[in-house]
């Protein structure tokens, strides 16, 4: 993992905006934290004093940046994450599809960039793991309820069930791949709509006609 790793879009809500900023100090920054990571360091053993040290900048500069620590490692996390698209209008399966191609990309950049270590330090750490799930995961389930809503809504999917389980059994297969199963296939293009269309016709054979 280097400092090019950190170059995707983005940041954790709560970094302050209000002045300019240094995008080559903010690098600078994100990479030290990752070789610090690279080296063996932990979460939670590491000091903005080591991680400006690092960095080759003053603690001055992290702060003017970032309001705490907290903050900066959560920014790191979600700079290592692909940005998430605008989904176009659609029928609801085909933006189900477009929503499990992000997942499946997301998970193919993070084995490329090899940053599962990151999130199982973030898990290690239950105050930034919780921050993580509000801040990242929390607004992505909420988009995929209101899809999955949407659809019930229009007759598309079946209203009886509960759309935060019905989002999990969609997302479900690719987690499982991306963190339980890291050597399982996810470069297979067809992937996404395969996840897709398998839960929306269910996995009950077709009765053959008489």
């Amino acid at each position: 993992m280097t400092s090019a790793a950190a170059a995707g879009t983005g940041a954790a809500e709560g970094t302050p905006r209000g002045r300019p900023r240094s995008e080559a100090a903010e690098l600078a920054i994100v990479g030290a934290v990752l070789r610090l990571l690279d080296r063996g360091g932990s979460l939670g053993g590491m000091s903005v004093e080591g991680i400006a040290a690092e960095a080759g900048v003053g603690k001055a500069t992290i702060y003017r940046r970032w309001p705490n620590k907290e903050a900066l490692l959560l920014d790191v996390l979600v700079r290592t994450e692909l940005p998430e698209p605008e989904y176009v209008d659609g029928t609801v399966r085909d933006v189900l599809v477009e929503i499990m191609e992000f997942f499946r990309m997301a998970a193919l950049a993070r084995r490329e960039r090899s940053t599962l270590t990151l999130l199982d330090q973030f898990r290690a750490v239950p105050e930034l793991h919780q921050r993580y799930l509000d801040q990242v995961i929390a607004p992505r389930r909420a988009r995929l309820r209101k899809l999955i809503t949407r659809g019930m809504e229009r007759g598309e999917i079946r209203a009886d069930i509960d759309p935060d389980l019905l989002g999990d059994l969609l997302v479900g297969p690719m987690l499982t791949r991306t963190l339980l199963h890291p050597d399982a296939g996810l470069d297979d293009p067809t992937l996404s709509a395969t996840i897709v269309d398998t839960l929306l016709q269910g996995i009950a054979p077709v009765a053959s006609g008489t």
